[in-house]
Order: C-alpha cells, then structure tokens, then sequence
C-alpha cells in the first residue's frame, strides 16, 4: 500500500483542470507589445502628413478654414486675442465656435510659423488616437485584434476625411475621447471622466459627449461621479452656447443656433414633433448613419459605447445645413473612436460568452472588419497618395508661387480662397471678393459689397478639383468674381503687377500723404 499511494493521487491535476480556459486569455493579454501601438500611431500621423501637406503644397487648401485657424493660432502666439479677418473685421473666433483649446498649439506656431505646423499636428493628433484602442484591443483580444483596430480606425473615411481636409479643432477632441473610451473599457471610471473633461474646450456641443461619457459612468461604474460628469456636460454646453459665444460675437448670439432652429416648420414645437423623422430625411442622413457604424462591421452597434455617438449624431441629422448629413468633411472624426471602441467592447463580449471557442470564431468579424476598410479606402481621400495629380506639381501652382512670392511679409491681402493660406503666415488675409458681408456667414449681398481696403489682390480665375469641394468658385460665381476684380482697376485704382497663366496680382496705387491704409486686422 506504501508505494500505491503516491501513484493514486489524480487529485491535483483534476483540479487544475478548469485553468484552460484562463490559459487561452491570458497569453493574449500580455502578447502583444507596448511598442505596437506607438507604431501605428507613427506610421498613421506620417500619411495622413503626406496627404495634408502634398494638398496643400498643391493649392487644394483653402481659406476656410485652414487661413481661419491659422489666423487664430498665429494670434495666440503672438499672445493677443484670437481676432481673425477671415471672419470679419474684428472678429473673435471664439464667438464663432467655442475652442479656447486650440491656443494649445501656439507654441508648436511660435516655433514653426507655417500652416503646415498646424497640418501635421492635426495629422498627429489623429494618429495618436489608435494608442489606446489597439492596446486595448491587445489586452482584450490579442495582437491579431490590435492590428485590426489599428488598420480599421486609421484608415477609416471618418479620419482620412478629417486628415485630408484642412484643419479643424475637433482633432484635439478624438485622443481624449480615445483615452476616455479606453479608460471607460477597462472600468477606470475617474480617468474616463477625467480624459473627456476637455472636451468642454473644444467645441461647444462636445459638452453633450462629456454627458454622455457620464452617463454610461453612472449606469456601469460609480454613480454618483458619472451624474457629476454628466451634469458637467450640459450645464457646460448650455453656458457656452448661451453665455460665451453670445459675448464674443460681434453681432451677439450663437452664430450656429440657425441650423437647429424651427425652420420650415414654423415653430420650434412643430420642429420638435417632426424630428423623428428628420433623422432620416433626405436619404444622405441614412446613408451617413450606416456608413459611420460601417467600419466595424456594424459590431459597434452590439454594444453600449455607441450611445455615446448618439450627440454627435444627433445635432448633425437635425440640421439644417446639408454639409453636416454627408460623410464629406471633418465632421465624423470624433466618432471615430466611439466606433472602434464599440466593436473592441462588442468582440470581448463575445469572447466571454463564448470562452475558449472563441477564439476561432474572433477571425470572421476581424476579416469582415479588414475588408470592409478595404472597400472603403478608394472612395476616400488617403487614396488620392495613389493618383499621380497628389505627385504632381502643375505650371498653374509654379505661377501662384512665383507671383504669391511678391507680396511682402506683413502686407495687406484680399486672395481667392485657395491662395489665402498660402500667405496667412505672414500676411493679414481676407477672401476676395470682400466675405463675410458685415460679418454674416452664409449670407451673400454682392451689392453691398464694401470698397477693398487691402494693399494687394490675389486672384485666380482657375477653379482646381480638390476633394471634398466640386469644381467651382468661392464664395461668388465666377463673373461675380471678375466683375470685382474689374471694379478694383478701374473705380478703385487698383494696379496690374503681373498676370500668369489665370492669377492676377493687383497692388493699390499709392495713397497721398497722411492718409491711413484701413486694411483689416
């Protein structure tokens, strides 16, 4: 019996046994290096780089809004209020969106007085965004997920339209909700609300994100932090839009509150009872509803997180402006994060329910997520670096150097869209001819417009094809345009300095002495 008993003790590897299932996570967890992440993030800020500077290398930029954002920025630099000419004379910025973030890059400006600092640090500020998602998505799920996270956000229509069309201040807000989104995964419920604070500083309706961050907070973690967070939002948003914007817009008032007003419906409790339906009419909002889940297969939509696109979503299918309900522009940049958040949160999920089967049955909605990032790809701008026009540099561009190059720093200038922040590092700018008439936006009164007061006029008669614009004219059709530019010769003494292959460059003729050249600052 002696030496039967150390051979009959089965005991201790029955009981360890029900590790299997531990051991087919845990590796996944721990496989996938720290570096992986920062990798992407390198290489996604380098093309989106690419794309954001070759197209403004090739006059596809314009004045609204890259010239808008360096105006600011330059000013804040050079530590004076945010007031752009591109907006009107006198114009804060921060009446017309709430940023005061975006005073965060003036330092980087002050070192490289460019558009391009603000180029590639939009590019860069994008590209950090992947950091958080694929290391959780390695935490959760294993190399193979992180990688296709990585690939699916950073080639995803939402950011490559962002990256490739000038710059805009919702970049600074898709790291911190990444961060916050990843912070809320891994139930960090201080450090989510704590990384989409900021949103409050970057744009006034991102306030309703930060609530919506609190209230998943306060329906999965801590409530009494997530209703604190939540609360933050909206009061955030509502003494933005109803205090501080109002105060700093020359004309006082939201000077976006139009596109969510009553409307064609006469009232706004009219309004109110047709926006269910508003959220689908015309059939672009449709379309740009499904597109935005589209990159994870639609797998997003399987878990909560989604909600928190829900704000975003909801301002732009209710507005009235058309540029809001496509999937043109910047606009989708920010949900962005919330998807792929979703989708990570959706596959852990699955994981669980499903324990050790799966990780077989992961590879299927990986695959599904790659290929429909690679049937997204062409239809967006990262694949103008394919085209040979993003490589070439055409004698039209070559004329608009040799002529821009004239103007000297410090000079006045009213410039056609596209040549505008081609100067606004080292010129005061306005769009010619004179816009915003008497500092309104979206209005056009070609009748009124007032007497040009800028040194010097760049314009081009050509319209170049740039994506997300159609071929065409801004912000007055093309005979409006030349009809102006006569006027400059002929009534207000304007002079011809040169003229090559479609661009004009008129100076005023000398003032008598003692008068005062009013050019906009």
């Amino acid at each position: 019996m002696d030496e039967v008993t150390p051979v009959e003790k089965p005991t201790p590897t029955a009981v360890t046994a029900p590790a299997a299932p531990t051991e087919v996570i845990t590796p996944h967890r721990t496989a996938t290096a720290p570096w992986v992440p920062w990798a992407w993030a390198a290489a996604l800020g380098a093309l989106y780089a690419t794309v954001a500077v070759r197209r403004h290398l090739l006059l596809r930029t314009t004045g609204y809004d890259l010239g808008i954002f360096e105006q600011a920025v330059r000013a804040y630099a050079e530590l004076r209020a945010p007031v752009v000419p591109l907006r009107g004379e006198g114009f804060n910025l921060l009446g017309d969106h709430f940023h005061p973030l975006v005073a965060a890059l003036a330092p980087l400006y002050r070192l490289w007085p460019s558009p391009l600092c603000l180029l590639v640090a939009q590019s860069a500020l994008l590209a950090l965004a992947v950091v958080p998602l694929a290391r959780w998505a390695g935490r959760a799920l294993g190399p193979g997920a992180a990688h296709t996270v990585a690939a699916g956000y950073g080639l995803s229509w939402g950011i490559s339209s962002a990256a490739a069309f000038d710059f805009h201040e919702v970049a600074l807000a898709v790291p911190l909700l990444a961060f916050a989104l990843e912070a809320l995964g891994r139930r960090r419920w201080r450090a989510a609300a704590a990384w989409a604070a900021p949103l409050l500083l970057v744009k006034e309706d991102l306030g309703l994100t930060l609530a919506a961050v609190g209230g998943y907070i306060a329906w999965k973690g801590p409530r009494r932090l997530g209703l604190l967070t939540a609360a933050a939002g909206v009061l955030g948003s509502a003494v933005e839009i109803a205090v501080l914007l109002p105060a700093f817009h020359p004309a006082g008032g939201y000077a976006h509150g139009g596109n969510l007003d009553e409307g064609a419906y006469g009232s706004l409790l009219s309004a109110l009872a047709h926006a269910p339906l508003d959220l689908l009419r015309p059939d672009t909002k449709a379309t740009t509803l499904v597109m935005v889940f589209a990159p994870s297969a639609l797998l997003a939509l399987r878990s909560p997180l989604a909600l928190i696109a829900v704000p975003t979503l909801a301002w732009r299918l209710l507005s009235d402006n058309g540029f809001h309900w496509g999937t043109a522009f910047h606009y989708s940049a920010v949900l962005m994060p919330v998807v792929f958040a979703g989708l990570i949160d959706a596959l852990t999920t699955m994981r669980r329910d499903k324990h050790s089967a799966a990780t077989r049955n992961l590879r299927a909605p990986l695959a599904t997520v790659l290929a429909v990032t690679a049937v997204l790809l062409p239809p967006f701008p990262l694949a103008q670096l394919a085209q040979r026009a993003t490589w070439r540099t055409t004698p039209h561009i070559e004329a608009a150097r040799e002529l821009l190059a004239r103007i000297p720093d410090g000079a006045s200038v009213a410039a056609s869209n596209r040549l505008v922040p081609q100067l606004t590092s080292r010129c005061t700018v306005v769009v010619f001819p004179a816009f915003p008439v008497e500092g309104r936006l979206y209005e056009y009164r070609p009748g009124r417009l007032p007497r040009p007061s800028a040194e010097w006029i760049a314009f081009d008669r050509r319209a170049p094809e740039a994506w997300p614009y159609r071929t065409g004219h801004w912000p007055y059709p093309i005979e409006r345009q030349e009809a102006e530019l006569a006027a400059a010769r002929k009534r207000y003494g304007y002079r011809e300095v040169a003229t090559r292959d479609g661009i004009t460059l008129l100076r005023a003729a000398p003032r008598p002495s003692g008068a005062v050249n009013r050019a906009p600052r």
